[in-house]
């Protein structure tokens, strides 16, 4: 019983530590007049995908929890696609962008099949040249993204919120909350881990099946609070750049860095797996460019979840 006490309080730990570094981050970045592209694509990124990174980062330092480094990236891709866009395309449909549709989303489709190549070819695993591999990638995502955003900067800005005209945080606030958050992160990261490796084996249950399940879910909660808002606020194309952009960002620099602190053996299981996250891209693409709107729209987001709950039926089986 402790043990699950202990997971929730690290879920805890993530989510408020998260939003603390994040809080903390955007003061110091407004007291030093960085701009609002810079805070996205940096603190806001990472802050959403920093319960996944702290978790992976804790698993893959020890050997014995590698398979929870792994699958927790591949069920929090999962679970991003068919769960947290599938219940945002319910709440509004989901509109898509030009940019999304040529590059992001064949990307984040790309993603799980490279896993799958690195993996198998030659060793087994992914290793210290794989991970190198999948940083340089992502630097190429960053670069190809920050381009981009750079061209659209001013129809972005015509159409999006006004600027923010709010008092700056005092920088000894600002730097609290960094601190704590951190701090928060790494201690719900190892309470996670540890955790979820006891529950694993007292139940007899594998740590692929915690990871893709228990794990995923709970450090996919900052994307699902971030996409559910949005479609909310009918800011629908957020939730999907959001949800695309975790997933390209836990692929290949997650577990990039996982694989250069350890390289990390495949598991059983893990072609099916990784054949499920890449099914959930192809599905988005398939949506969004078999109508005008270019949307998943809310039958599309009902299908996503009950392809969900028979995935997770097989894997619980």
């Amino acid at each position: 019983m402790t043990d699950y006490i202990l997971i929730v309080v690290g879920f805890v730990l993530l989510i408020w530590g998260a939003n603390c570094l994040v809080e903390g981050a955007v003061g110091l970045a407004r007291r030093f007049n960085v701009s609002d592209l810079v805070i996205g694509l940096t603190i806001v990124a990472f802050g959403t995908s920093a319960p996944e990174l702290v978790v992976n980062v804790v698993a893959a330092m020890n050997p014995d929890t590698t398979d929870i480094a792994l699958t927790n990236i591949i069920g929090s891709n999962t679970i991003n696609i068919f769960v947290i866009l599938g219940v945002s395309a319910l709440v509004y449909p989901i509109k898509s962008q030009a940019a999304s549709r040529k590059f992001d989303i064949p990307l984040s489709l790309l993603a799980p099949v490279a896993i799958l190549v690195l993996a198998w070819a030659p060793d087994d695993e992914i290793s210290l040249t794989d991970g190198i591999i999948l940083l340089a990638v992502f630097l190429f995502f960053m670069y190809v993204t920050v381009r981009n955003m750079i061209k659209n900067r001013h129809s972005d800005e015509k159409e999006g919120a006004p600027e923010d005209k709010s008092r700056p945080q005092k920088i000894w606030l600002s730097g609290i909350l960094v601190v704590a958050g951190l701090f928060m992160l790494v201690v719900g990261g190892q309470l996670i881990v540890n955790s979820a490796t006891a529950i694993a084996e007292s139940l007899g249950i594998s740590q692929a099946v915690i990871g893709l399940t228990i794990v995923a879910l709970g450090t996919s909660l900052p994307e699902l609070a971030t996409s559910v808002v949005a479609a909310v606020k009918k800011n629908s194309n957020i939730a999907l750049g959001n949800i695309i952009g975790s997933n390209i960002f836990n692929i290949f620099f997650i577990l990039g860095i996982s694989a250069m602190i350890r390289p990390l053996p495949a598991y059983n299981n893990m072609a099916a797996d990784l054949a499920m996250a890449a099914s959930g891209s192809l599905l988005v693409l398939v949506f969004v460019l078999t109508n005008k709107s270019h949307e998943i729209k809310r039958p599309a987001g009902f299908s996503l979840l009950c392809i969900y709950a028979l995935y997770l039926i097989l894997v619980l089986s």
